[in-house]
This record gives C-alpha cells, structure tokens and sequence, in this order.
C-alpha cells in the first residue's frame, strides 16, 4: 500500500464504511495491517492529542 493522507472526516467515514476496520490488535486496510499516523500543523508535536489532528497519514505497517 501507498501512503495515503486523508483528513480526520475522511477516517471516520472510511470506520464507518467498513473499509477501515480495528482488529484489535491493529488496524486493517484491503487484509494489510496499518499504522495511522496523525499530521499535526503545530510544534512541538508530541504535545498534541491524536484525535485533534486535521490530517492523518495511512502507511503500511513498517514504512514511515
């Protein structure tokens, strides 16, 4: 998978959808485990709360 970056209404229509689902040990994309990762617009960044990000970076597991 291609990283993708989508906004924050973007995910939860993709949860909501069921193209995106929570296994519970990870999150699950087309049978590939993905990591989410939030794109703040501030600094310092790790002072931010994931669920307030704008953007958020779909990756496959592994690749930054």
């Amino acid at each position: 998978m291609e990283e993708l970056i989508v906004s924050k209404e973007e995910l939860i229509q993709m949860f909501e959808t069921e193209e995106l689902k929570d296994s519970g040990k990870g999150w699950i994309m087309n049978d590939e485990e993905i990591d989410i990762i939030a794109l703040h617009d501030v600094d310092p960044k790790f002072l931010q709360d994931i669920t307030n990000a704008k953007f958020y970076k779909l990756t496959s597991k592994g690749i930054k």
